[in-house]
């Protein structure tokens, strides 16, 4: 016993105080600064997903590899900034010259802001985002003192968390997995896969058809998704600040 006191008090505590004001790494890929004078045709030449367009960077395509900052720092830089949820797709697509995104205005009913419980379905992704997800419930993020849970079952949950861009395999039992979450019930789509499909996009093996039936209330960017970025995010729509 005398040894486990020693070693605890030796470890500190070690979960980050506050993951909603806690600053990021200089070299985390968030919130990207496009300069108002950027050429996006040249920029567009260089992305994988073919984020950029006239009218600027869509977020919900973008996999954050960095190759355009490289190519032209002078045209974009990404900023350590890991507020990039939003709560509508267009929000998503940042003007030259942008230096934010628009804040979350959509909210949870009051019922729900004090316990909100996730049911993940990875509908054929990378494993990267599941990775990102379930770190968000770890020892140093703990999204759970908000009283958000990830669920094992959807008869236990609230909302969809999405991630993965769907394929055909799992087209049906992302279905399933909706229609048994009871009413009232949210979709959240998380990371660029479950936004746009990624680079995935227009695969023959990706079937995107849920989407066209169901409307998301949160899109959280990212290749993954980072844990503060998740936690931000699903905070922002229970009311907490």
């Amino acid at each position: 016993m005398l040894h486990f006191i020693k070693a605890r008090i030796r470890h500190g505590y070690q979960a980050i105080p506050n993951p909603l004001t806690v600053g990021m790494d200089p070299a985390f890929p968030g919130v990207p600064d496009l300069t108002a004078s950027a050429d996006l045709q040249m920029l567009g030449g260089l992305c994988p997903t073919n984020a950029f367009s006239s009218d600027g960077i869509d977020l919900g395509r973008c996999v954050f590899c960095g190759l355009c900052a490289r190519e032209h720092p002078e045209m974009i830089k990404f900023t350590p900034n890991n507020k990039l949820a939003v709560d509508s797709r267009d929000k998503l697509i940042m003007a030259p010259g942008q230096k934010a995104l628009p804040k979350i205005e959509f909210r949870l009913p009051f019922s729900l802001r004090r316990s909100f419980a996730l049911r993940n379905v990875s509908a054929g992704g990378c494993n990267a985002c599941e990775m990102e997800l379930a770190a968000s419930n770890n020892v140093n993020f703990d999204i759970s003192r908000y009283g958000i849970d990830i669920v094992a079952s959807p008869r236990h949950a609230d909302a969809l968390i999405l991630t993965g861009p769907i394929n055909r395999n799992m087209a049906e039992a992302l279905s399933e997995t909706w229609q048994a979450i009871p009413e009232p019930k949210y979709l959240i789509l998380c990371g660029t896969c479950a936004i746009s499909g990624g680079i995935f996009a227009g695969a023959e093996a990706i079937n995107r058809a849920f989407l066209k039936h169901w409307a998301a209330c949160l899109f959280i960017p990212g290749c993954p998704a980072h844990p503060l970025s998740i936690v931000h995010a699903i905070a922002s729509i229970m009311g907490r600040r």
